[in-house]
């Protein structure tokens, strides 16, 4: 395969010991082209992010949500972006876009069809967590793992696409009939056509959300019964049409409240954690409400494509957290994102 610059420096997980003290960084390993199978590439990594996910993999807890152990020695991160040094003899012609010199992002769950939703054992499968992930300088990822980066992006936008990116994706527009249009009234959670309400931890983070273009922000520890306020800004209070609620157990009963009649929620993840003892409503509120209540896991790699075309066509950039980390400060990003410093994607540069 030629002569490739060996870039070095990866992370590795130790499940056994828990926590962010179970990162350990390998200033000399790498891979090389002679390890490239046949139906693989080797990537350079430029930018990684991260996500609650892979806090969750490093606790390694049964509150985490994570049921399946990390494989020891795993490199962590689902989210990179980065350029192809080299392709295997088998990967198929629908994937020969995959050259050197091409751009490309990570898609979490590399082995699924291209229409596949992933259920959790195929997120509890991917990157960072069964198979290499991203918090390295070069790693051999199954061709199925990559689709191109958004050609207006820098690497460190497109890194932050897999998991947050896709998953917002889906949550509006996964769902046949019934994806966002304009005029539609939409709730997201932690995080920034159609109305934003957006549901914060902070006062300056409820700023800044706005000035992004949401149009109104709450901070839910001022505002902890949130729902009825959100109803309250939509015309003659009649609710939100789409709800995306990452917190899971802890919000749920909230969402219900500022749900319209035949509006739709969508769970997309689990960041406050297990109930621990809250009440959450049962199944039956849906009912009363009208609504549907749809659980997700990430997209599947055509959504992400579609998404990565909807993106260069609109010109769409995410939002970056303030402050970024190099690739050996890494432990210093995830005790960012632990105690919820961050405002958006924290991402990691390679160089």
């Amino acid at each position: 395969m030629g002569s490739i610059s060996q870039q070095t420096g990866r992370w590795v997980l130790d499940p056994a010991q828990g926590g962010i003290s179970s990162l350990h960084y390998k200033p000399d390993a790498t891979f090389t082209a002679d390890q490239v199978g046949p139906e693989e590439v080797l990537v350079q990594i430029h930018a990684a992010s991260l996500n609650y996910r892979e806090l969750a993999i490093c606790r390694g807890n049964p509150s985490s949500a994570i049921p399946l152990p990390a494989t020891p020695d795993v490199i962590p991160g689902s989210d990179g972006a980065g350029v192809v040094l080299a392709v295997g003899s088998a990967v198929p012609h629908s994937s020969q876009w995959l050259q050197p010199g091409a751009k490309v992002v990570t898609h979490m769950i590399p082995h699924t069809g291209d229409d596949d939703l992933p259920n959790l054992e195929d997120v509890c499968s991917g990157l960072g967590q069964k198979l290499n992930g991203t918090l390295c300088r070069q790693v051999i990822l199954h061709h199925g793992a990559l689709v191109p980066v958004p050609r207006h992006m820098s690497f460190e936008e497109a890194a932050t696409l897999t998991c947050s990116g896709l998953t917002a994706w889906n949550a509006l527009m996964g769902m046949p009939g019934r994806e966002a249009k304009e005029g539609d009234w939409v709730l997201v959670q932690v995080a920034a056509g159609a109305n934003v309400v957006a549901i914060t931890s902070s006062d300056a983070k409820a700023d800044k959300l706005l000035s992004l273009g949401a149009k109104h922000a709450i901070n839910y520890r001022r505002q902890p019964n949130w729902g009825g306020l959100a109803r309250g800004f939509t015309p003659e209070g009649r609710g939100i049409d789409h709800i995306v609620d990452v917190v899971g157990a802890t919000t749920m009963a909230e969402s219900l409240s500022a749900v319209r009649l035949h509006g739709l929620i969508t769970v997309a993840g689990m960041v406050g954690g297990l109930a621990d003892g809250a009440q959450v409503p049962d199944v039956m509120s849906a009912l009363w409400k009208l609504c549907v209540l749809r659980g997700i896991y990430l997209g599947s790699r055509s959504m992400f494509k579609d998404m990565v075309r909807f993106l260069e066509q609109k010109e769409v950039r995410p939002a970056l957290d303030d402050v970024a980390f190099s690739l050996e400060d890494a432990k210093s990003a995830f005790e960012r994102l632990e105690k919820q410093q961050h405002f958006s994607k924290v991402v990691i540069k390679m160089t």
